[in-house]
């Protein structure tokens, strides 16, 4: 059975500029902070910070990452894609590796698709659209947290009907747009959803462990404020998986609900860094096949659409 052609590769001169643009709107973001708060500060919280907490943080946010992987094995499995279990998550691992240390090549996302087709000709499409909507998968279970948390931090019944009626909404929009454009991925709504939920609320126990690490009171506006930049980061305009766009808004964000923002700095640093740790062993998939096992359990080939 053919496969589709490859996309073309993007032009160098728009990967540069692409990258760049992401290195001015860092630089920018950190320049802001710079002449807001006192940068030395939050560094030295950081280097006060207990490290034992900062560890245990480091390993829940790398399970967390193991979370992510086996919601999107759910997705390729809904598509006859049977990668086992080991194959998955150092395919995830080289893509976490390369969207937050090679911002300016190819996402982490694009590459798991083109390395699929090229090893076992997987369709382009129904690829895509398991890791697409993996991602979409995710933000709803981030935006129902945010919205709990939303209810219990602005404490305004405008705000509670909002969140309320704005997750029943969201919930229901992407189930309907799964059933009506993308029906081999409906069984698996549910379960990843709930593998969501699982990831993100993983990353809240982390965030609270980060904020002990610095003797900071375990306040809910600090998670919000954290799940807030979660959503930031989810766009393309920083380095790194939204270096500087994070600090940026908890910097602001600690500002509004009158906390400090130089520790809500040193939370969004220590986070990043926590990140950091745990995708850089996704190198050694780069020179090393991440799918050279055994090769894809039960059938190879995904139908094309």
């Amino acid at each position: 059975m053919s496969t589709a052609p490859p996309p073309p590769p993007k032009p160098a001169f728009k990967k540069l500029l692409s990258l760049a643009f992401k290195v001015l709107i860092t630089i920018l973001c950190f320049w802001y902070i710079s002449v807001k708060i006192d940068f030395t500060a939050a560094l030295k919280a950081i280097l006060q910070a207990n490290w034992l907490l900062l560890v245990v943080a480091v390993l829940l946010l790398a399970f967390s990452k193991l979370q992510s992987a086996w919601r999107l094995q759910l997705y390729f499995n809904n598509i006859n894609l049977h990668l086992s279990q080991w194959q998955n998550i150092k395919l995830y691992w080289l893509g976490m590796f390369y969207n937050l240390f090679l911002p300016g090549a190819i996402s982490g996302d694009a590459y798991k698709v083109i390395l699929l087709n090229r090893k076992y000709g997987t369709s382009y499409k129904k690829t895509s659209a398991a890791v697409l909507l993996d991602r979409f998968s995710g933000l709803l279970a981030l935006g129902l947290i945010l919205a709990a948390y939303g209810i219990v931090v602005l404490n305004n019944r405008l705000w509670t009907i909002l969140f309320v009626v704005g997750s029943v909404a969201a919930v229901a929009i992407l189930y309907f747009v799964i059933k009506k454009f993308f029906k081999d991925f409906v069984p698996g709504f549910w379960p990843t959803l709930l593998w969501g939920l699982g990831v993100q609320l993983t990353q809240v126990v982390c965030v609270y462990l980060l904020l002990q690490s610095l003797n900071l009171p375990l306040l809910p506006e600090w998670i919000f404020i954290f799940l807030i930049t979660s959503v930031v980061a989810v766009f393309p305009a920083a380095l790194g998986g939204g270096l500087g766009t994070r600090e940026l808004v908890f910097a602001e964000g600690a500002r509004f609900f009158n906390l400090d923002p130089e520790m809500g700095v040193a939370v969004s640093l220590l986070f990043y860094l926590s990140g950091v740790v745990s995708s850089v062993g996704g190198a050694y998939f780069i020179f090393n096949d991440p799918l050279a096992e055994k090769g894809l359990k039960g059938k190879t080939d995904v139908l094309k659409m």
